[in-house]
């Protein structure tokens, strides 16, 4: 098994079956926690960043000369964009000082949307994916999560300001 392998299946978890992606995504959040554990929500971004650009490596590299652009075990997409969907819950335990498994409506948010908006593929996430290159394949998850964090600190807002009250 190559190094390209063992990143674009997020070390064989996109061999999972049924729904690869889903796994890969479910896989993605045990490792956002320990990262942000271990290193706080700043390298949990710079993390997604060099998953994203590994990824992008990898996929150029598993898809090179294949006619599926985007075969169903590429799942380091699906980690990138689960970890982007999962900043603003970072990002606020660490602000308010709370244990990350306290704000756990917040993950089960970033999930649920991120898988939502990267199966739906509404607008730009859908143009993305269209691409039909490795850039391509990790741009749709990548705005799937900007549209899934958009999505996480709306029902935050929501929860903390208008049901609180």
């Amino acid at each position: 098994m190559t190094l390209s392998h063992l990143i674009a299946t997020f070390f064989g978890t996109g061999h999972l079956r049924p729904a690869p992606g889903t796994w890969g995504s479910l896989a993605a959040i045990p490792a956002a926690w320990a990262i942000h554990s271990l290193a706080g929500p700043w390298v949990l971004m710079l993390s997604t960043v060099v998953v994203f650009a590994l990824g992008w490596w990898a996929t150029h590299l598993e898809t090179k000369g294949k006619d599926d652009h985007d075969p169903s075990e590429i799942v380091v997409d699906e980690v990138a964009g689960q970890w982007l969907a999962f900043w603003p819950v970072s990002i606020g335990a660490a602000h308010v000082g709370a244990e990350l498994t306290a704000l756990w409506p917040g993950w089960i948010a970033a999930f649920v949307l991120f898988r939502l908006f990267d199966i739906w593929k509404p607008g730009p996430v859908g143009w993305a994916d269209r691409r039909g290159d490795a850039l391509g394949v990790m741009l749709d998850d990548i705005i799937a999560g900007v549209l899934a964090a958009v999505g996480v600190v709306a029902l935050a807002a929501l929860s903390h300001g208008v049901l609180m009250r």
